[in-house]
């Protein structure tokens, strides 16, 4: 089973040189590429100097996660590809269980492994955790991460297990499945586009798989910083493209009502804390919505509606008004 291991890069130099030797040293079944998003920093040119057995691939232009690896992916021919993030620190036979899970499943399209945090090797990290999962108001929740609780990694997730969503810091799909799916939607140009390509696969009846024996290691926000505004745009704006895009009607419309009113909800919150930059870009993202309505309205025909997507009813009870901080914890 062929494989390709594809570290989208913009002005992540650094980043680089600190985490693609443990790639390359323990990544032995893979082509490693780095997909360079028309970087600035000299990364091309460094990367040709010191590490000449990569392959690189030179994209035209900062088109973001989605459009960036669809750039990159389109005339790559293994059989799996694997997005891994740039600032990620994968462990000796990390790739094994991953495609073990492939050769032994064939509906299983995604596979992720355990991501533990770079800072802190023995807990949880925010950006995939031990597998997501998805609320009925398409607040997304890992196991070992809810909001920003973190657990403590001692063994509570090793086994193997089906999941809704896999992390886009290390996201391994079949060749096959991608191109079906027609890649990552470039309209979300970054966060929670890999949120949207599995729940579009489990449409499409292929099964999202946590790989517990697989583990690797990430910084998180070293692209874009957990409080940065511009991903509060992003998340906010992506969250309702995804629910517009594949809950089935006429449900949709009050989940998005009451979405809506959730996220005024945190635009307070956001005012009460002198945030005035992050209630600034929930509106911005409202306001994007509006703009773009139509036109992602009209992506809901490729969908047949996943029906059995949420875990929870509400993530945001649960954790707020019930102060669940552990997977473990919740009603399932």
């Amino acid at each position: 089973m062929r494989t390709a291991v594809v570290i989208l890069n913009w002005n992540g130099k650094e980043l680089l040189r600190q985490f693609l030797p443990s790639v390359i040293q323990n990544s032995e079944e893979a082509t490693i590429y780095v997909a360079d998003n028309a970087s600035t920093d000299g990364s091309v040119k460094f990367l040709k100097a010191e590490f000449p057995e990569i392959r690189i691939i030179q994209n035209s232009s900062n088109a973001g996660y989605a459009g960036g690896y669809n750039q990159a992916l389109r005339d790559l021919d293994e059989d799996i590809f694997i997005l891994l993030n740039s600032d990620v620190e994968v462990s000796p036979g990390w790739l094994g269980p991953i495609l073990q899970i492939f050769e032994k499943e064939p509906q299983t399209a995604v596979v992720q492994p355990k991501i533990l945090d770079y800072k802190k090797k023995d807990h949880f990290e925010y950006a995939g955790a031990a597998g997501g999962f998805i609320d009925a108001y398409g607040y997304p929740f890992c196991r070992g991460r809810i909001f920003q609780e973190l657990e403590k990694d001692h063994g509570q997730y090793n086994e193997d297990a089906y999941i809704f969503w896999a992390s886009g810091a290390c996201l391994a799909i079949r060749k096959s499945a991608f191109r079906e799916a027609e890649g990552l939607d470039e309209d979300f140009f970054a966060h929670q586009e890999e949120i949207d390509l599995c729940w579009r696969l489990q449409n499409m009846g292929y099964r999202i798989k946590f790989a517990g024996r697989s583990r690797i290691y990430h910084v998180g926000g070293a692209t874009l910083a957990n409080m940065n505004p511009m991903k509060t745009y992003l998340n906010f704006r992506n969250s309702l493209y995804l629910l517009l895009k594949n809950i089935e009607s006429p449900k949709v419309y009050f989940i998005i009502l009451m979405r809506m009113v959730l996220d005024g909800i945190a635009g307070v919150k956001f005012l009460t804390e002198g945030k005035w930059n992050h209630f600034f870009a929930i509106l911005r993202a409202h306001g994007s919505f509006y703009r773009k309505f139509f036109h992602i309205h009209k992506k809901r025909k490729k969908s047949r509606f996943y029906r059995d997507y949420n875990l929870i009813n509400s993530i945001v009870y649960e954790h707020f008004i019930q102060h669940k901080n552990k997977f473990s914890e919740l009603k399932k």
